[in-house]
């Protein structure tokens, strides 16, 4: 048995959910795929996939090793990519996703510059505050921030990004700074990004979560807003680093309870397994990493 191509057949029916499909896409018949899914989980010692006459699902087993049999063929193909040596420059048109806030302050000038060096490309920058489908929508790469769902997509991880809580120097001076996560209760409360359900901020103290609910004077879905009536002295509120960014290094706006933070978010990178660094996304993660400093986690 190739082990890699018995890899590559569970990954294929892993995706589309069937034998028939993946034997379409891989040109193999069906009973063959079978053939090496069978000796593929003979090899391993655990069934990977539950068959019924209607579908196709994966086992515990199946689910963990389908997460590491993608990395390893996405290794393979990068090492197959670098021991060919500099493919075509990149060209053609790179269309890529970012959250709006994020994706205008430090997407856009990182794109800015890439368009300057690779003068054959040109590109499409989508913000927008939702999760998208790439494939489907056409898009070469997305900029994600938090945790990521397991999916087909193949992250690299960039950066990481602080939740802080905030408030402005007079309003800290008029009603004092909280000390521990409990103080809140006694001060006014902005509430920002979603606005259905409980009202709640959670905060890491001696390894344990706690979790204080509280009551917004202000309730509002961007985080702008809630930066601006901090700014003019509305209370206290949580926002991710970056947005806060300016006002606090202008004095407009403090850090509080920095202690008690929850651990900062990933920043990643991801694209679709079937580009996998196709010279346009390669490069355009090359200069991320090269030009910018997304680590919003100190």
């Amino acid at each position: 048995m190739d082990r890699l191509d018995a890899m590559q057949a569970f990954v294929t029916v892993a995706d589309l959910k069937g034998f028939a499909a993946a034997a379409r896409k891989l040109r193999l018949s069906p009973s063959a795929v079978t053939r090496l899914i069978a000796s593929l989980e003979d090899r391993v010692g655990a069934r990977l996939l539950q068959r019924t006459t209607r579908q196709v699902a994966l086992t515990d087993a199946g689910a963990r090793y389908l997460e590491r049999a993608r990395r390893i063929l996405a290794d393979i193909e990068e090492a197959e990519i670098a021991a060919e040596g500099e493919r075509a420059r990149p060209t053609g048109r790179l269309v890529i996703s970012a959250p709006v806030g994020f994706g205008r302050l430090h997407v856009s000038s990182v794109l800015t510059a890439y368009l300057k060096r690779h003068r054959e490309v040109s590109a499409e920058l989508r913000l927008e505050d939702r999760v998208i489908n790439l494939v489907e929508e056409g898009v070469d790469l997305a900029v994600r921030i938090g945790q990521l769902p397991d999916s087909s997509l193949v992250a690299r991880h960039v950066g990481d990004m602080r939740r802080i809580m905030v408030a402005s120097p007079s309003y800290l001076k008029s009603r004092g700074e909280p000390k521990r996560p409990q103080d809140i209760a006694a001060h006014d409360a902005i509430q920002s990004g979603s606005t259905s359900g409980q009202a709640e901020w959670r905060f890491v103290e001696g390894g344990t979560e706690i979790r204080m609910d509280y009551a917004p004077r202000l309730v509002t879905n961007t985080a702008d807003a809630a930066i601006r009536y901090a700014e003019a002295g509305g209370g206290l509120t949580r926002v991710l680093a970056y947005q806060a960014a300016e006002a606090i290094k202008r004095g407009r706006l403090k850090i509080v309870l920095a202690k008690f933070e929850q651990p900062a978010l990933p920043i990643h990178i991801v694209y679709p397994t079937s580009r996998l660094l196709s010279a346009k996304v390669r490069t355009f993660i090359d200069l991320v990493v090269e030009i910018s400093d997304w680590h919003f986690g100190r």
